[in-house]
Formats: structure tokens, sequence, C-alpha cells
């Protein structure tokens, strides 16, 4: 008997389906027309004359798009399976689908705003499955809980909503986007606001983190010294360790090293007589900072665990001061940010305390920009925060964007991108409420450039991004589609299946597209 994860990696094609009689009348568009009687289904011209017929007994049926762009999907009643149906060529090309592993009991079809399709499978029992319906095959994008014996369904495009009724209880509202959290409204909901930000397709994925649940969080980008295309991403598993992985997505080395939160890298800094490529991550559990080093090849290695006075140790970044040496910035659930200075004496590692100051709430994701001598916070509930990174100056933050607007709650991840050859340097935020990606300027007065999302990539088999935590920039020429640079975001949901948490790679050239930066 196969299971339920192996049959969804094995469908290879789909389309979708909604509610409508045997003797349903013709759907008008286009040149040519489709329509389902007891006889099957009908292809017609625009006179009403047949050009092809399937004969099926189905007794549900949806369809999307015109002219050599139609495609249906029915359920075969005697069979019990769904069935797609293409326009090509003036003819009708059928093809059965896989089964699913319960009864289907309604189907419809959703083009999303990516222009992609989606057929919907609702299940008698209340277990129902979302498809990717791609030109040459069909993936499993997620699974979801609907309600037993639902009585037809059908798919709003332009707001995003599937709905259906369930008998005795009323008509339920699921929204169509996979990305994020499951939204499901008994009775219809309010339309919900949301910029229309231009949605970009990442270029690659890591393989999954080995636990389920909110695991992922920060990655880090390590640039290779002589060939940029061996450049690694460092990034957190919150229930385990850190995880290195090339730009092809594979892991190369998982340091089991407890329930680090955030992780920061600078390479060529200068200690203890010598230069060193060095990683920080936050360990949790023993409220300490972990140090690593990376030599010449990319191999990672923890050098020592640096003890803090924090009591709920959080999120970090890292900068590299004027001279070289390496200042680490972690943070307190309680609002409090640290200074320490990481440096090799005698031939110990050690943490030395800097300056510190507080926030009112929550902070985690900050990042230092190194030209500017700026550090950035971000409260997680509030807004970004700018103020001097230099230890002997006075620490005055100063609120650069509150939340609200295009800023949603919370606020997460910060990175920035260092401009080359005198070109503006920008500062990417995490917007974690509304699933997308801010720029700003990252020298005063800090102007929005705009922002995106990031988007299924069919092609590659790829999902988007959504509730983001961590994310990193780099400028580095890596090669490949990576040659202006490169962005790596968490993501919090992983689909197309659905699976453990992994990280999203976006050249960052279709970043600089969408939003017109010089």
């Amino acid at each position: 008997m196969t299971t339920s994860n192996e049959r969804m990696k094995t469908i290879i094609s789909a389309w979708a389906v909604g509610l409508l009689a045997l003797t349903a009348p013709w759907a008008q568009a286009g040149e040519t027309t489709l329509t389902l009687d007891k006889g099957g289904l009908h292809l017609l011209d625009a006179q009403g004359r047949e050009l092809d017929r399937h004969v099926v007994r189905a007794k549900r049926w949806d369809q999307r798009g015109e002219g050599e762009d139609r495609v249906a999907v029915l359920l075969d009643a005697d069979r019990s399976r769904p069935l797609l149906a293409r326009v090509r060529g003036g003819r009708l090309q059928v093809h059965a689908l896989p089964v699913p592993d319960f009864e289907v009991e309604a189907l419809c079809l959703h083009r999303d705003p990516q222009g992609l399709l989606h057929l919907f499978l609702l299940g008698n029992d209340g277990l129902s499955e979302q498809w990717l319906l791609g030109e040459h095959a069909t993936r499993p994008l997620r699974r979801l809980a609907t309600a037993p014996h639902p009585q037809g369904c059908s798919v709003d495009d332009s707001r995003g909503l599937l709905q259906f009724g369930e008998p005795g209880v009323g008509q339920w509202f699921v929204a169509t986007e996979a990305e994020g959290r499951p939204r499901r409204w008994l009775n219809e909901p309010a339309p919900a606001a949301r910029r229309d930000w231009p949605v970009l397709q990442p270029s690659a994925q890591t393989e999954p983190v080995g636990q389920q649940g909110d695991a992922a969080d920060d990655p880090a980008i390590w640039v290779a010294p002589h060939d940029g295309r061996r450049s690694l991403v460092l990034g957190t598993n919150k229930k385990q360790g850190l995880l290195v992985y090339g730009l092809d997505g594979r892991q190369h080395q998982l340091l089991p090293v407890g329930r680090i939160n955030n992780v920061d890298l600078r390479q060529g800094i200068r200690t203890g007589g010598r230069r060193w490529d060095l990683a920080v991550a936050t360990q949790r559990d023993e409220q300490t900072l972990v140090l690593f080093g990376i030599d010449g090849q990319g191999h990672v290695a923890e050098l020592a665990r640096l003890p803090t006075d924090l009591r709920d140790i959080y999120g970090l970044c890292v900068g590299r001061t004027p001279d070289g040496q390496l200042d680490a910035f972690p943070n307190d659930k309680d609002g409090r940010v640290q200074q320490y200075r990481i440096e090799q004496h005698e031939g110990r590692w050690q943490a030395r305390l800097l300056r510190q100051f507080k926030l009112d709430s929550q902070p985690e994701g900050c990042v230092v920009d190194e030209r500017e001598g700026r550090l950035f916070v971000g409260e997680e509930k509030r807004g970004i925060w700018a103020l001097d990174a230099r230890a002997e100056a006075a620490a005055r933050p100063q609120l650069v964007m509150h939340v609200g607007g295009e800023l949603v709650a919370d606020v997460e991840g910060l990175a920035i991108y260092q401009g080359r050859r005198g070109a503006p340097s920008y500062l990417v935020v995490s917007s974690q409420g509304s699933d997308s990606y801010l720029v700003l300027d990252a020298r005063p007065p800090f102007g929005l450039r705009g922002g995106f999302r990031i988007g299924i990539n069919e092609q590659r088999g790829i999902d988007g991004a959504s509730e983001t935590d961590g994310l990193e920039v780099t400028s580095a020429n890596l090669g490949g589609p990576y040659t202006q640079g490169l962005l790596v975001v968490q993501d919090g949901h992983k689909r197309l299946p659905d699976g453990r948490q992994n990280f999203k790679l976006l050249p960052w050239i279709e970043v600089a597209r969408a939003l017109k930066l010089p």
C-alpha cells in the first residue's frame, strides 16, 4: 500500500474544479465552449457545433481559461477519480489524475495573482488538498482541514477565497494563499487590504531542517575568497544547532550546538595576531555567545562559548570595527541590547562588555552598517531604531520607521545591501505580519524604496516564503544568478509539498529590477 506522502510525490499533472449539475449550461469564453451533460464533456465552436467529445459520467466539474488555454477538471463518478481536460488544436486531451487517499466530494480551480493554476480537492471526511497545476506536472502544495460532507465549492480568484458549505453549519471561506498560516472563516469575511507588492521567484532553496515546527530562524552568508560560487549559507535550527549549506541548497555540515537563535558573521577579523572569519550565535539554554571559525575551504568549527549576563538571550548581529575587530550585539527579550568585543587574548577567546541600552519591548533582528558606523535594531511590535554603532558613543536610538502601514509587526530580520563603487546601500527588512520584505535607503532620511513578496517558482518546484524570521543579503559576486548579490530568507511555512522549514535564495538583481533600484 502506498502512503500519502508516496502518492503525493508521484502526482504528475492536474487542473481543478468546482460544482455544476450534469446539465450545466454552456460556459461562454473565447472562440470555443465546454459543456457537460450525460453524454460527457463536449468542446463546441462559436456556432455551437461539436468539435470533440469525451464520454464520461461526471458529477462535478470546473474550468478556467479561454481558447487554447482552456482547461477543465471533472470528477469521474464511476471510478471516483479526477480527470484533467485541456483544449489543444481544437481537440480535447483528457488524462486521469492520481486518486487521493480520501473520497473527493467537491473540486474547484483557482488562478492565483502570479497567474498559476491550483486545484482544490475537498474530501467527504473533511480532509482536503491543494495542488499546483503546471503545464507538465502537478505537485501537491498543501493539506487542508475543511469540513465533512462539503456542499460543492467555488473560488473567488480576485479575493483569494475558497467557498464551500457545511450542512447544518453554514458557508465556510478559506484563504487560497498557501503560504502563511491557514485562515478560514464561517460566513463571508470582510475584504482584507493588502499592498500589491511585486512577487519575485526564488532561485533555490535549502534542504529542510531536521525538526518539525518553528525550527529554522536566521541565516548568514560566508563569501568564498577565491570563487564566489563556493560560498555558503549558515542557518540556525532553534531546536538543534547550526546548519551549513551550499548555494545549491545542499547541507554540508550540522553542528549540534543546541538551541541557538540568531547567527551573524564577519570575515577578515584581526585578533590574536592573525585574521579570522568568525560567526557568532546566541545560545538560549546557556545565555552564551557561541563562537565559530570558518577556514578558507568553508569548514565551520566551534571555537568557544562566551558568557553574557542576559537572562533570556535572543537576537544578535555582529559588526567589524574600523580597525578590524569584531563587536557582537546580542539582545534580550526584556529589551536590553548589549555590545561585546570578541577577541583572542593569550590564546583564549573572550567577550568584553562595552556598553548596553534598553528598548521598551522585545527586540530581535539587528544589523551593523559598517560603512556608516550605524546600528539598526528591530523592536518587534514598534519599529526600526538607528543609533551610532561605536562603543564609545552615547546610545541614543532614533525611530526611523514605525510599525503601521507598510511595516507590519513583527519586525524581524534586518540586513544591509552594501552598494558598490559609490552606489547607494539599502536596509532590507522582514515585515513578518504581511509576508513581505521592505527596502529602505540605508542613509537618512531612510526613505522607503518599495517592497516585494517571494512567491512560487513553478518551474523549479520551489514554494514561496512567508512569516520570515531572519534574513541576510550580500552584494558580493557569487557567480551564476548571483553576480549582483544574494538575498537569503527563512521560510516559516514550507509548501510544495508541506514539510519542515527551510531557507529560500533570491538573486538580488531580481529585487533591483522589481523596485527599479540604481
